[in-house]
């Protein structure tokens, strides 16, 4: 019989193989200083592209003044318990109605994160003769809960409705054999990507089909839409989500999450989330802040009007230039460019030490080998300075990936790793 850790010593996986290379810099990195569009990296000053603080809400004096009054009013263990037990307050209630009005819904329960909360509702939602249908390139939180379900479940293709289509007849006859029921899951907006899911598509697939839609709306909350209510408003369809998901860690720029849905749906939901029935409350200070963050959101349209207006000036300026960015549709701003790991290193580390440009990196597994995308992330904080800056900077570096300099500069950490 093997030592269960023979695995672990054997192989580190393929991002875990480079930690030696890469940890402290390129993952697990330490930002420096408050949270704002220019931060400090290793002890220099750093335009930050990697920050979810889309609406600048996170230093707001109004947002920090609130934040710090909540803390010497409760403390940061208020309330103890579980929500069930003895965790619920009038606050609390506050919060959801207002979220379920925001989103135009008619119930909401908040999360104490969004990634336990989304695995707890996909859990929740579906029982082992069900089907799950969902896009492929959902977010490791929905595949972890589709991974809970027992009963069978589908991929399709990102964002073709044709393969949704054809999955959902797969599974129709499945649930005719049943009993059970379809689940679709899609994102209101793909995080590395940025596309919008095609929900109006996949609305219109109700006609033909009988099935609930369940939508992570993480990064189109606050960003999309008149009101900033998400990619649902965006797209005409809010009222045909069933279940509707987001979290407080993008535009609110906190901790926390919600699901909103008909009345009936949510009061079910609240005796069946396992992840939050038996885990402590959300704590009143992040309450108290989400409340004054949704009052925000909701009375100050121009946090979403400064953040398109760098989000539009950085797009436009990437795409004069020619940079592939692929067909974003929300804030989410990637670039797209060609090399191995180790050239995505040193393109990185010129980035950072010589351009002083902080963004994250994306490579294999998360996209395919031979590519490289630098995943940028706009926010109101950001000045058109910063995006002149970057873009001269990505300028230089993609000369140097093209010329060679960055597979010339990675040649002695290839031949380590033995590649």
């Amino acid at each position: 019989m093997k030592d269960l850790f023979e695995k672990i010593y054997r192989d580190k996986g393929p991002l875990g193989k480079w930690a030696a290379q890469a940890e402290g810099y390129f993952v697990f990195p330490k930002l420096e200083g408050q949270i704002s569009n220019r931060m400090k990296f290793q002890g220099k000053d750093v335009i930050t592209w990697s920050i979810n603080d889309y609406l600048g809400l996170a230093n707001h004096p109004e947002v920090r003044k609130v934040d710090a009054e909540a803390a010497a009013q409760y403390g940061s263990a208020y309330p103890m318990g579980a929500r069930m037990m003895s965790g619920h307050t009038d606050l609390h209630e506050k919060l959801q109605n207002e979220l379920a009005a925001f989103v135009n819904k008619e119930a909401a329960y908040l999360l104490n994160f969004g990634y336990q909360g989304m695995v707890s509702t996909v859990d929740a939602l579906v029982s082992k003769d069900d089907i799950i249908v969902y896009d492929v390139d959902a977010h490791a939180c929905i595949i972890d809960g589709v991974r809970l379900h027992m009963g069978k479940r589908f991929t399709y293709k990102h964002n073709d409705v044709e393969s949704l289509e054809k999955n959902l007849e797969r599974a129709t006859k499945m649930a005719e054999q049943t009993g059970g029921g379809i689940l679709v899951i899609s994102e209101g907006v793909f995080g590395m990507r940025g596309e919008q899911g095609r929900l109006k598509e996949i609305v219109a697939l109700k006609k033909k089909f009988n099935f609930r839609l369940f939508v992570d709306d993480a990064h189109g909350f606050g960003t999309l839409g008149a009101t900033g209510a998400g990619a649902g408003e965006e797209q005409g369809v809010q009222d045909d989500i069933d279940v509707y998901f987001a979290t407080f860690a993008k535009s609110l720029a906190s901790t926390g999450a919600f699901i909103a849905a008909d009345k009936e749906i949510i009061d079910y939901l609240k005796y069946n989330l396992r992840s939050q029935m038996f885990a402590k409350s959300l704590q009143m200070q992040l309450v108290v802040g989400a409340l004054k963050r949704l009052d925000m959101l909701r009375t100050m349209p121009e946090l979403k009007q400064n953040l398109w207006k760098i989000v539009d000036a950085l797009q436009s300026g990437l795409k004069s230039r020619g940079f592939n960015i692929g067909t974003t549709q929300s804030c989410v701003t990637p670039v797209y460019l060609k090399g191995s790991i180790p050239e995505a290193m040193a393109l990185v580390r010129d980035l950072r030490e010589n351009h002083g440009i902080f963004c994250s990196i994306v490579v294999y597994p998360v996209i395919p080998k031979g590519m490289i995308l630098l995943r940028m992330i706009p926010t109101a904080t950001h000045t058109l300075q910063d995006v002149e800056e970057t873009l001269d900077a990505f300028d230089a570096i993609r000369d140097r990936l093209d010329n060679g300099t960055y597979k010339r500069m990675s040649a002695a950490l290839i031949a380590a790793m033995g590649e």
